[in-house]
């Protein structure tokens, strides 16, 4: 009897922290049990977009996407982007208080990401403006915002091109809660079925876990997405969020997600409470 081959989409952002989690799909490194996985690449205001349709079985998405997206995705216990002590930094050409910075215009990289959520929990009120999240820095370099709210590579690279943190939104979360700050996680399309939900959900992890095992390639591969970025800052950037919490977020991880709905639900920047949850495998 001829063995159903089943097809998914994996959708994710062409960054070097993605890439090298996706290493081992990418490259057909891992036993992926007769599924055909697809990948796709965007960046992750277009992948939240996407998700709200329910476009691709399995993709990348900002946390602060989550709620509009429960009845349709389950989360993932792996892939996740978690910093610890550190995250999306506001920066601006001249030091800012916090006063000030109730006073400027923003640039946020959309608003659906968790960077702007977690903005909006330090700051409400803010006027903001949206912008891609690869032209913010230019664009308070020669400003044409006085601040931004910088993402993804952005965050080893502000220093040397002459801009100063405003606030680490990391560090602001941690000392607030004690807590790591959830960022960005894969989603599993419901529809797919327990079994299968399962099933994509391990694939994943293996990949995750060869990437971390084979270190060095699947750096090599990172690089191609690593924009501009020397090998060392790759390596280090791509360490902050692919580690032992993108393997499984742990009870912290998953402790750290809820307090950080639950805080937004609180404050008035999500409308109702939000129940997690994730495929269990």
């Amino acid at each position: 009897m001829a063995v159903e081959i089943k097809e998914i989409t994996v959708a994710h952002s062409p960054d070097s922290d993605d890439a090298f989690m996706f290493y081992g799909l990418a490259e057909d490194l891992i036993d992926t049990g007769g599924i055909k996985v697809n990948q796709v690449l965007k960046d992750i205001q277009s992948l939240n977009q996407d998700a709200m349709t329910g476009r691709y079985e399995v993709s990348a998405i900002s946390f602060a996407a989550y709620p509009a997206l429960a009845k349709t995705y389950a989360l993932m216990p792996c892939g996740a982007s978690i910093g610890y002590k550190y995250g999306p930094v506001v920066v601006a050409k001249k030091a800012l208080s916090r006063e000030e910075l109730a006073k400027t215009v923003v640039a946020i990289p959309g608003k659906l990401t968790t960077a702007y959520l977690a903005l909006q929990l330090y700051q409400s009120g803010l006027n903001v403006i949206e912008m891609p999240f690869d032209e913010i820095q230019e664009a308070v370099k020669e400003g044409k915002v006085e601040a931004g709210l910088i993402i993804h590579e952005g965050q080893l690279t502000y220093e040397a091109e002459g801009l100063k943190k405003v606030v680490d939104l990391g560090e602001w979360w941690y000392e607030e809660t004690k807590l790591p700050l959830p960022l960005g996680g894969n989603v599993v399309r419901k529809d797919l079925g327990s079994a299968l939900m399962k099933k994509t959900t391990k694939i994943l992890q293996e990949s995750i876990k060869y990437s971390l095992a084979n270190r060095k390639d699947a750096l090599d591969y990172a690089m191609r997405f690593a924009r501009d970025l020397e090998r060392p800052q790759a390596d280090t950037f791509v360490g902050m969020y692919v580690n032992d919490f993108t393997v499984d977020y742990g009870e912290s991880g998953r402790k750290a997600l809820a307090k950080l709905f639950e805080m937004a639900y609180q404050k008035g920047v999500i409308r109702e409470p939000v129940e997690l949850e994730f495929v269990e495998i």
